[in-house]
């Protein structure tokens, strides 16, 4: 959103709605382009998305600022290049990383798993997981859930925790992973939530909370959102395209 101005009272009705949002809106113009002020503003928001998609995740610095037991695993993808080249590979988890979780496996088995991975904003993983969690996981306990640790994931795709779920043999997976960037939002989280996560589970099986930043949704309510989701979708024993807002599901959390 724009600064406040100096001279609210000189703006156009356009100049006004624009304090409220972060679309591009009421840009001017300068003969047929824009003014050279929104050039740049254009050209500094697409090089923030650029380096949203390419950013690294620091996989230890995250461990530390989260409230809870973690696993570093990583996908088939070697490295950022390949991992946008080949989304298949950044869907399957590596061999040792699966290892690793055959040798976590439990009886009986925790309730769920969560992942955070970087998918195509790092960014959003680092700045907005751990205040997610903070709220969500004192939740899943209130409920009696087992949660298993945390799992953090490089050059992961949505589908990455259906795999290790699998393995861990939980009956729910959510999936915390940095979203596409936009030209105003390079750091926005999605939280996917599957019930009976398996290999090859399609995504019309899951529910997504999306625009999980300071600029739109908070992180608290995003997690009371999960949180209401994840118990609506135990009791339901589904998730995806049946579970529905009209169920109640995102106004049930707790306040």
């Amino acid at each position: 959103m724009s600064d406040p101005p100096d001279f609210p009272e000189l703006l156009t009705p356009w100049e006004r709605l624009r304090q409220y949002t972060d679309a591009r809106i009421a840009l001017g113009r300068v003969g047929t382009s824009v003014p050279t002020a929104e050039l740049l503003r254009f050209g500094q928001a697409h090089a923030l998305a650029r380096d949203a998609v390419q950013a690294e995740l620091d996989g230890v610095a995250l461990a530390e600022a989260l409230p809870c037991n973690t696993l570093q695993v990583r996908s088939q993808a070697a490295h950022r290049s390949e991992y946008l080249r080949r989304p298949d590979l950044g869907r399957r988890l590596h061999p040792e990383s699966a290892r690793v979780l055959r040798a976590h496996r439990s009886d009986p088995a925790p309730d769920l798993l969560i992942m955070v991975s970087d998918g195509l904003s790092a960014l959003a993983a680092q700045r907005q997981a751990a205040a997610v969690l903070h709220t969500l996981l004192p939740g899943l306990q209130a409920a009696g859930l087992r949660v298993a640790p945390v799992l953090i994931a490089g050059q992961a795709r949505v589908a990455l925790a259906d795999e290790a779920a699998e393995l861990l043999g939980v009956r729910l997976a959510i999936h915390l992973i940095g979203e596409r960037p936009g030209l105003s939002s390079p750091d926005s989280l999605g939280a996917y939530l599957t019930y009976n996560p398996r290999s090859g589970t399609l995504d019309s099986a899951r529910n997504c909370v999306s625009n999980i930043r300071p600029a739109g949704l908070d992180a608290g309510t995003a997690a009371r959102r999960v949180l209401a989701l994840t118990l609506q979708a135990l009791r339901r024993g589904l998730s995806g395209v049946e579970l529905k807002d009209t169920d109640g599901v995102l106004g049930e959390g707790p306040g």
